[in-house]
């Protein structure tokens, strides 16, 4: 097959990793894979695979892909995968554009939808939701048949390590401190803002830190805010880590509280390091553990039940939160595996070249 990959920029966000992720997995399957991105550099390495940056410099526009439709044509692929919200609000016109082949929209965000998205929806080929709640949404909301949506989870991108107790000493977090981890970009929608103000109602006998991990537009409010509740000894900000592992495996806890989340790649890696999770409500966070055994959703802005969630954490006896931890991971690692989860994808589009070709 020929395939191509949409996505607007190349920066260090969820959803730009596992655009990369598939692209390099269909490339290495054999597969004429070319990624399309609109906006040239950013922070990840595409390495082997194939890619056509639109823009001819980096304007710092990410909705403005000139010559999308044109450059799609020349490749004259089977399917088009289209990641991320720019990039689907351009699948119902690339689809006019390349009536033979497949084009396939992705839902993986639980933020409103732009018309342009939302108009195609109803026009590409099929969709892939990354969540079974996101999936139920798009057939309500929407009322797209049921039969041209999928659902295929996140896989994991990064495979677990072993524990690192340096990482903790570099951050002054002996090992009676209980760690709680989020790694995120520092957007508006990632709320970490609530992540400070959560902790800082927690029982002040209680030993913890919360690491920060990530970069972008809202990380100076939320230093800011950490300040002000007197929290910048216990509150770190370990910045952008492009490979943010030793991190997982030092920490003991993940904590969460996106609300535009449709499946949290960061909660399923963290479960696979066999970090338990405690998450704000948000579209397919259920998903990411298993509720009430190894992660625990708390309805979004409830601060006193998220912090009677992780307070019973912190108090949890070794050997129980050994056997969580191990729980977890087999959880994750079972659920998320990234060779099943390509294997769905090219099966998904083996299936639609069939139809498209019949």
């Amino acid at each position: 097959m020929k395939i191509i990959v949409v996505q607007d920029y190349l920066r260090s966000g969820g959803t730009e990793r596992q655009s990369l992720r598939l692209a390099r997995a269909f490339h290495e399957a054999g597969h004429a894979t070319t990624l399309i991105t609109f906006r040239p550099g950013g922070a990840l390495e595409v390495g082997e695979t194939p890619r056509l940056a639109l823009q001819p410099f980096d304007l710092g526009l990410d909705w403005f892909a000139p010559g999308l439709s044109a450059a799609a044509r020349r490749l004259a692929p089977d399917i088009v995968l289209c990641m991320g919200r720019m990039a689907n609000c351009y699948a119902g016109r690339l689809q006019k554009a390349l009536p033979a082949a497949a084009v396939v929209a992705t839902l993986r965000t639980g933020k409103p939808l732009p018309w342009l998205f939302r108009r195609s929806l109803l026009r590409v080929r099929h969709v892939i939701a990354n969540s079974r709640e996101a999936r139920q949404n798009l057939l309500a909301w929407y009322g797209m048949p049921p039969g041209l949506v999928s659902v295929i989870p996140n896989p994991l991108l990064f495979p677990p390590v072993a524990r690192d107790a340096a990482v903790r000493a570099r951050f002054w977090a002996s090992e009676s401190t209980t760690v709680l981890l989020s790694v995120a970009m520092f957007r508006p929608e990632k709320n970490q803002r609530e992540l400070v103000e959560i902790v800082a109602g927690m029982p002040a006998e209680l030993d913890w830190q919360l690491w920060l991990a990530g970069d972008g537009p809202a990380r100076a409010s939320c230093e800011r805010l950490a300040r002000a509740r007197g929290l910048k000894d216990r509150v770190k900000f370990l910045g952008l880590w492009p490979d943010p592992r030793p991190l997982y495996a030092a920490a003991d806890v993940a904590v969460h509280a996106s609300w535009s989340e449709s499946h949290s790649n960061f909660l399923i890696e963290a479960q696979a390091h066999g970090l338990p999770a405690v998450a704000s409500t948000a579209q397919g966070i259920r998903e990411c553990f298993i509720p009430g055994e190894t992660g625990w959703e708390v309805p979004a802005g409830d601060r006193a039940g998220f912090i009677a969630a992780l307070a019973r954490l912190i108090a949890e006896p070794p050997e129980l939160r050994a056997a969580r931890s191990k729980k977890a991971a087999a959880f994750a690692l079972q659920a998320f595996d990234p060779a099943r989860q390509t294997r769905a994808h090219l099966e998904l589009f083996e299936s639609l070249v069939r139809v498209a070709r019949t």
